[in-house]
């Protein structure tokens, strides 16, 4: 590792990486042999929130070209179906990869109307690796704990320990779990899918996905078109560019997103005393950025730190009076502390934040080939920083174990799917996490799929979020299959809900619609 990081003084660094020979069937993309899964067995494990809630576990191959080989066990999630008329099982992923799925079947049983979501078996799930399965992959406790290095490498001591960081991580995830690193991937993570359907003796399956479980979704429906029965994707991945262009994609994106929030900031100068002026006020920020980069506020929040804190912006405007307050009290009093607490709450790794990273990376890295010379990745995102800064660095590092991954890549699936019963898209025009484009693609990959355009709109994850007009449509297809059919781009176009208002007393946030599913989905895909 030293080696590697001391030679970037001078010239460039070609990484070959340490590669792990990966069985055939590990990477197949063909049908496997069926697993005989047995019944869950469901137990109660209601909260206040969701008071129906049963959990269980099943256990699955690690690898599903070998079932009677090594088992692991995924947790799974349910809310029972009440109505008479049953549909069956619908299966909801919040994406990552390596979020938790077990309280979105709650809040999914319990955002849609009472007559639709009585009519199936609502079923979360953690997929391989995740949360309660097991095994739990946690490669590098501490990895994000703060303060680390600038995440801009403006000079070489600075890439060196970024690289250092993002080398180190991935040789732990390749001397703790080494053995499994071949099996953590979206085919896998598919093939669990079917073995919970045959778990749950349903002939077919209904989908709903957010963000990455887009990705999944139609990587299951690839592999089991015939087992599909609804497939609703918000917020949808481009297959086309899984992973490393789709995250040199979303840096452009979340850089626009960022700025949509400063033009709101100048919006309401009264409150913030910011300026109305968006490019003034964005050189305040990046000017707190570099006094946070000499010394972090609160000996916590880095430069760094302050991107993690703020990326969450991008993903959600419900955080915009949060951020606003505390970007406010650093500049005007020089009052770390709203800083550090917003950073607490939005930007930190938890122990469940540290395991949904590990699999994340696992996933991503495995699931498609990435550079393995860093002179590709200094090169690109130099370019994208030029006109996108806000984190394209930032995500640089976060993926960069991916140039060191000890498990190889496999090929992306081709999800373009011809037998599919209809598909129900939904996309925000402003999405930053999976940009616009990626809805729009799978659109066409999807023979007689419908994609509903959130006209304006900027978050991720917009269904169940307070949008009644794409609500109904959601209302409607689960209910019946109803898809709408239109003539352009899109079948159909709802308005976006308005951006929400300062919070009426300093240090309160103003409610928002949203924040709750938000809270269960995945970051960063």
């Amino acid at each position: 590792m030293r080696k590697r990081a001391a030679a970037l003084c001078g010239a460039a660094v070609v990484m070959a990486g340490t590669v792990t020979a990966v069985p055939a069937e590990a990477s197949a993309p063909r049908t496997a042999e069926p697993v005989h899964a047995a019944e869950p067995t469901w137990k109660n494990c209601a909260t206040k929130k969701y008071p129906t809630l049963q959990c269980a576990s099943l256990q699955v191959p690690l690898d599903h070209r070998r079932p009677r080989g090594q088992r692991i066990t995924l947790a799974l999630s349910r809310v029972p179906h009440t109505a008479r008329t049953y549909q069956g099982p619908l299966l909801v992923n919040p994406g990552g990869p390596g979020s938790s799925g077990l309280a979105l079947a709650g809040f999914v049983a319990s955002a849609l109307p009472g007559k639709v979501a009585a009519q199936y078996d609502v079923i979360g799930f953690d997929p391989r690796g995740v949360g309660r399965s097991r095994p739990a992959l946690d490669c590098r406790p501490g990895h994000f704990g703060p303060v680390r290095p600038d995440s801009l490498p403006a000079a070489p001591a600075i890439e060196q320990a970024n690289l250092a960081r993002a080398e180190s991580f991935a040789t732990a995830c390749g001397r703790k779990y080494g053995h499994l690193l071949p099996y953590l991937n979206s085919t896998s993570a598919a093939r669990d899918m079917d073995a919970i359907r045959q778990a749950l003796g349903a002939k077919r399956i209904s989908y709903l996905g957010y963000s990455y479980g887009t990705y999944l979704g139609a990587v299951y429906a690839k592999l089991f078109p015939e087992r599909v029965r609804r497939l609703v994707l918000d917020s949808v991945v481009d297959p086309t560019q899984v992973w490393y262009d789709a995250n040199l994609n979303q840096d452009v994106a979340f850089n626009d997103r960022h700025r949509a929030f400063l033009a709101w900031v100048a919006r309401y100068d009264a409150t913030y005393r910011l300026g109305t002026d968006p490019e003034r006020i964005e050189a305040r920020w990046y000017a707190m950025r570099a006094t946070l980069a000499k010394k972090p506020a609160g000996g916590t929040v880095g430069a760094a730190e302050l991107e993690d804190t703020f990326i969450p912006g991008g993903y959600h405007n419900g955080y915009w009076p949060r951020l606003a307050e505390a970007f406010a009290a650093y500049v005007h009093d020089g009052n770390p502390e709203p800083l550090v607490e917003a950073y607490q709450d939005l930007g930190a790794v938890d122990a469940s934040g540290a395991n949904g990273y590990s699999i994340y990376t696992s996933v991503q890295c495995r699931d498609a080939g990435w550079p393995r010379d860093w002179r590709q990745w200094r090169k690109d995102n130099w370019a994208v920083h030029e006109k996108a800064p806000f984190m394209t660095w930032n995500n640089a590092w976060y993926n960069a174990p991916c140039a060191f991954w000890p498990a190889g890549s496999l090929k992306p699936v081709n999800v373009a799917n011809g037998t599919l019963p209809p598909a129900l898209l939904f996309q925000a025009t402003g999405d930053a996490a999976t940009p616009y484009e990626g809805g729009v693609t799978v659109h066409h990959l999807l023979a007689d799929s419908s994609l509903v355009v959130e006209e304006g709109g900027g978050n991720h994850g917009i269904t169940l979020s307070g949008n009644a007009c794409l609500d109904r449509h959601l209302a409607a297809y689960l209910s019946d299959g109803t898809v709408p059919r239109g003539h352009g781009e899109a079948d159909a176009v709802c308005e976006a809900l308005p951006d929400p208002k300062p919070a009426a007393k300093k240090g309160a946030t103003a409610p928002t619609k949203g924040t709750a599913l938000h809270g269960l989905l995945g970051f960063r895909g």
